[in-house]
């Protein structure tokens, strides 16, 4: 499979999308990779903090959520992250350099919009961090993301 243009995929713009690209998307997980650079946002000096990766899980969602729409024939949507549970890494910071792999697989999805899904993060020595994320994508995301909560 060709990589995926990551900003085709998720409704974040400009540096906010975190990820480089989307190098593996199927039906029920998606793999994206983001290189550490000494201008990723972030970025202290010496690397990214771990605790970044939560957002890499997400916009990994996020481009899942968007390869879904895109073969249905349906535009982008806002999604929102509602948590993370048992997020654990085996360091402090992803250095700069590092590649890093986020692998993201749906465990459920109700018709609601909320979701689940287990996420992994590895980096060519192997696993570096795993969380489960819950997610919520509302049917018509326009009225949140503009400031309408009715």
């Amino acid at each position: 499979m060709e990589a995926l243009d990551i900003r085709s995929l998720v409704p974040q713009a400009g540096p906010m999308v975190l990820l480089d690209r989307v190098i593996f998307a199927d039906d029920e997980s998606v793999c994206a990779e983001v290189t550490i650079r000494s201008n990723s946002m972030f970025n202290n000096g010496a690397g990214v903090g771990a605790w970044v990766g939560i957002e890499y899980m997400a916009q990994a969602i996020g481009a899942y959520a968007g390869y879904v729409a895109r073969l249905r024939g349906e535009p982008v949507k806002i999604g929102f992250l509602l948590g993370a549970r048992r997020y654990e890494c085996s360091r402090p910071i992803f250095p700069v350099g590092t590649v890093l792999r986020i692998h993201v697989r749906r465990i459920l999805q109700n018709e609601n919009g909320l979701g689940s899904f287990e996420c992994r993060i590895d980096n060519e020595d192997g696993p570096l961090a795993t969380a489960n994320l819950t997610v919520y994508q509302p049917a018509d995301g326009t009225d949140f993301s503009q400031g309408n909560s009715a």
